[in-house]
């Protein structure tokens, strides 16, 4: 397991400082790259109302006409005096007054301003390179001159009536302008930023609450601890855990789980509806019962899956604290199948525990019969007694012909299973044709299938109405392709079943024809049918039987339960074609599955 472990900071407030930094840094970026674009378009916009008006002022005919003079009569050696009187200062200063610009400079062919906003610099060669209006082009630009920088435009002047370039014109406006003109955009700009930044703020924060909420509270160090730590309990657990989310969609299939209730490995069931998801009645059952009843746990239920025995049971979950949510259902499911073995084998060892018992008994009787005898001096008497012991051969089981089950194991369990039926009023007997000459290599179905029908029989013939209560056993073994087959056929004296299509159903008991006995009882006729259907055999009722007898007849077939007798056990000679001729499961009936 982890150890928990708060961070410093939780989960809530790195995401909204998270998401307020990544808001502010693209409203920012956003604001940058929206201003730079709208100072490049008022740059742009005003070196075009440049190039407009420098156009304008070119095209005038009182400025090409003085232009051409002055080029021609060489104004650099013109006394700037004469130039500020003349007639392009007055137009030139209309116009910048006019039009807001920053200057409007006339210039001759070789660049000496004819025009200028600051008087002294009149008749001086311009700061700037002329050349490109001299060659009778159109530029325009942000330079930095004399006032400073500028947006302006050159446009070249051209004399009246030729195409001869005789100056040019040069309006620029101030960035100071561009900028003042900017500002006001840019506060625009600011308060949709400032709004872009408290819209996200709170969606930050709001989303932050939602995922407090949908995560109950914990950080994702926490929820990662709490993957962790199911993982390792689900895996570690011995039974098997079926999680219900409050939707009825499965959250949780662990691997144990999968195996009781025979379900694919492989497949994914998260987020599967319960009803679609291929479980077995007996879970949705349980689960939709809990959910009706969250404040207490189903009763549990034992039930047959495939050829387990399982119990089952179903808990509604909630959340800690007041208010706290649904949070679906927990099915457990438990196998029972060893426990079942192990009650069955017990029961074998007891039988012939309580049989060993009777005969030490009877045994001790007769030792005392013996020594009293002898102790009275009748040794005559005490010599023909033991003769009469011995040829009686007190030693053997109740049952007859057990040696006509060569297998060690079936000698002992038919006989134990004699001696306890004989304790109730019932004889256990061999049937005239059985022989088993095999060995059985699979005891816990054997036993299982045969101490049932013998357990259910000895009780049928208990509470049956016949006066001779008797149940009869008959084997053999065959040898076929998939391996030994042994055949059995248990037959009593009893009333028979009233119930002869139910017998094999899931829930039904024999013993339910007998409330007050309570021996016997086993794992069911459907586990056996099971059992032996899991072998490739089956288990069905050859004879319902009749009211005063004789009883019901039971048959099973189990492929593969038996191997050929080993060199030398007395049973055989190992052959391997051995096999029971005239078997009493065809005399008595034959199998409705079989082929």
């Amino acid at each position: 397991m982890h150890p928990r472990r708060r961070p410093a900071l939780d989960f809530g407030r790195q995401t909204l400082l998270l998401q307020l930094a990544t808001v502010l840094l693209a409203v920012l970026v956003t604001t940058g790259v929206h201003a730079w674009l709208t100072y490049q378009l008022a740059g742009e916009e005003a070196e075009q109302r440049a190039l407009a008006v420098a156009r304008t002022v070119a095209a005038d005919d009182t400025v090409r006409a003085e232009v051409a003079r002055l080029d021609a009569a060489d104004a650099a050696g013109t006394p700037p005096e004469e130039l500020a009187r003349g007639p392009l200062l007055a137009r030139a200063e209309a116009v910048r007054e006019r039009t807001g610009a920053l200057f409007v400079v006339v210039t001759d062919g070789e660049g000496t301003r004819l025009t200028h906003p600051d008087r002294d610099l009149i008749g001086l060669p311009v700061s700037t390179d002329p050349v490109a209006a001299r060659e009778g082009v159109e530029a325009t630009d942000q330079e930095r001159g004399t006032l400073g920088l500028s947006a302006r435009a050159k446009v070249p002047v051209r004399a009246p009536g030729a195409e001869t370039v005789v100056g040019q014109v040069s309006v620029g406006f101030g960035v100071r302008g561009i900028r003042e003109n900017l500002r006001d955009d840019v506060e625009l700009i600011v308060l949709t930023a400032a709004g872009a930044l408290a819209v996200g703020a709170a969606a930050s924060w709001l989303l932050s609450r939602r995922l407090r909420r949908l995560t109950l509270g914990l950080e994702p160090e926490e929820i990662t601890e709490l993957v962790l730590d199911q993982e390792a309990v689900l895996r570690g657990v011995d039974d098997g855990v079926v999680g219900v989310a409050a939707d009825g969609r499965l959250t949780v299939v662990n691997a144990e789980a999968r195996t009781l209730l025979g379900l694919d490995p492989a497949a994914e069931l998260a987020g599967t509806p319960l009803a679609r998801a291929g479980l077995p009645t007996v879970v949705v059952r349980l689960a939709a019962e809990a959910s009706a009843a969250p404040h207490a746990e189903t009763p549990a239920v034992e039930e047959v899956v495939g050829t387990r025995v399982l119990i089952l049971s179903a808990r509604a979950v909630r959340g800690t604290g007041p208010g706290a949510p649904d949070l679906g259902t927990v099915v457990t499911v438990r196998d029972r199948t060893q426990l079942q073995d192990l009650t069955k084998q017990l029961e074998a060892v007891s039988a012939m525990t309580g049989a060993l018992r009777a005969q030490r008994h009877e045994f001790a009787n007769r030792l005392h019969t013996v020594f009293g005898l002898l102790s009275t001096g009748r040794h005559d008497e005490a010599e023909e007694y033991v003769g009469g012991l011995l040829a009686a051969d007190p030693e053997r089981f109740p049952a007859e012909q057990t040696e006509a089950l060569g297998d060690p194991f079936l000698q002992a369990f038919v006989g134990a299973k004699a001696v306890e039926a004989a304790e109730r009023g019932v004889q256990l007997r061999i049937g005239p044709e059985t022989l088993v000459r095999g060995r059985v290599v699979d005891p816990h179905d054997v036993a299982t299938v045969l101490g049932n029908l013998v357990d259910n029989a000895v009780r049928a013939a208990v509470h049956g109405s016949a006066p001779e209560r008797w149940v009869e056993v008959e084997a053999l073994d065959e040898r076929t392709d998939a391996g030994g087959t042994l055949h059995l056929v248990v037959a009593d004296s009893g009333d028979g079943t009233a119930h002869p299509e139910q017998v094999f159903e899931e829930g039904f008991s024999t013993a339910a024809a007998a409330p007050l006995d309570a021996h016997g009882q086993g794992l069911g006729l459907f586990l056996c049918r099971r059992l032996a259907e899991a072998r490739g055999g089956s288990v069905w009722l050859a004879d319902p039987g009749r009211p005063g007898g004789p009883g019901a007849v039971f048959c099973a077939r189990l492929p593969g339960t038996v191997a050929p007798p080993e060199p030398g056990d007395g049973n055989g000679d190992g052959a391997p074609g051995y096999h029971a001729d005239g078997a009493a499961a065809a005399a008595r009936t034959q199998d409705p599955g079989a082929e």
